[in-house]
């Protein structure tokens, strides 16, 4: 099969898997794109361990967003001045704005890196959190990988809602997030955040939200139906920039032993990531495995992370040199709600 081939396979797969009852104007332009011999040549500039459709969307959006006026405009929900035009014609319009603006998406797709810092995702990092203040009675000290703009580091900072009526973490916080719990089970949930003794988090590329390209391309991730994302983000990236917490650019796994030995064992290790498994290579899966399962040997260590080997989302921890590895939920990627799969640590007493 072609590179051109499998680039086709991959924009179907995302206008069925990951559009569908999402982006409408997504799915059109996939399918579009995976048709289009010239598009997809286009794409191919993307650096290969990137999910190639978000990217090739993205540097788009990016260039809409940066105020490019272009019929292409009218397509997208978040842009269009006037009534948005009909998502199944866009992919003309879209065609004509690559060809004259070929060499500016090139740029991106060579510089670029997809770094969607949902924030919607502490959502179900929250419960997850709880269970670990639960198990470890020590203030949690958090390194993130793939981080980008620190975002979910911030967890604590804001308050959750889950359609109880009662608000958890920051009953403080001017930014509530919304989520739903789905299944028989409903996770621990504590009504005040676990305390924080230390934050950093780990990037190849560090996006820094007072630099407003980067907060630009962040915002261009994020698909033009979701309005509601934007308007989190932006209330998230006001947080940070009030309380910006450690960021590191550089290989995440390779920096996480010399991290990792500077955090006092008063504090309980909290090693997370979410979605960035997807670009992580099976040689550094196996090797940051190898790493946190040799660390659980010399301290209580928690490695909380999805999109390793599946979607789920899983708990290791090593307590007392003793391995107990769990998968704990069910997520949606954008945070909307989970599925907790354990018993509460009370119903498992």
């Amino acid at each position: 099969m072609s590179r051109l081939e499998v680039l086709a396979k991959q924009f179907r797969l995302f206008a069925a898997r990951e559009c569908r009852g999402s982006s409408e104007l997504y799915g059109y332009l996939a399918l579009g794109i995976a048709g289009n011999p010239a598009l997809l040549q286009l794409a191919a500039h993307a650096r290969p361990d990137q999910p190639v459709p978000n990217m090739l969307l993205g540097a788009v959006h990016y260039l809409l967003l940066s105020g490019i006026e272009h019929p292409l405009a009218a397509y997208y929900p978040n842009i269009a001045v006037e009534q948005t035009l009909e998502p199944s014609y866009a992919i003309y319009e879209f065609a004509t704005f690559c060809e004259q603006y070929e060499q500016e998406i090139i740029e991106i797709l060579n510089s670029r890196l997809v770094q969607t810092n949902e924030v919607r995702r502490c959502a179900y990092l929250y419960p997850s959190f709880c269970t670990i203040y639960a198990m470890a009675r020590k203030p949690l000290a958090l390194i993130e990988i793939g981080t980008s703009a620190g975002l979910q580091l911030l967890w604590d900072h804001y308050g959750y809602s889950y359609g109880d009526r009662q608000m958890y973490g920051n009953k403080q916080s001017d930014f509530v997030i919304p989520s739903e719990i789905r299944g028989e089970y409903i996770p621990f949930l504590s009504e005040h955040s676990p305390p924080v003794s230390d934050r950093i988090g780990l990037d190849l590329h560090v996006n820094n939200l007072t630099n407003p390209d980067d907060y630009l391309w962040l915002r261009a991730l994020i698909w033009p139906e979701h309005t509601d994302r934007l308007d989190r983000f932006d209330q998230a990236a006001a947080h940070i920039k009030r309380h910006p917490p450690i960021l590191i650019e550089g290989n995440g796994i390779a920096l996480l032993p010399d991290l990792a030995s500077r955090i006092s064992e008063e504090s309980a290790l909290c090693v997370f990531h979410t979605h960035v498994a997807n670009q992580l290579s099976p040689q550094d899966k196996a090797a940051l495995e190898a790493y946190i399962q040799k660390l659980g040997g010399e301290r209580d260590v928690f490695h909380l992370y999805n999109n390793m080997s599946d979607t789920y989302l899983h708990l290791d921890c090593y307590i007392g040199g003793k391995e107990h590895l769990s998968t704990i939920a069910q997520t949606d990627g954008h945070g909307r709600w989970f599925r907790w799969l354990q018993p509460t640590i009370e119903e498992r007493d």
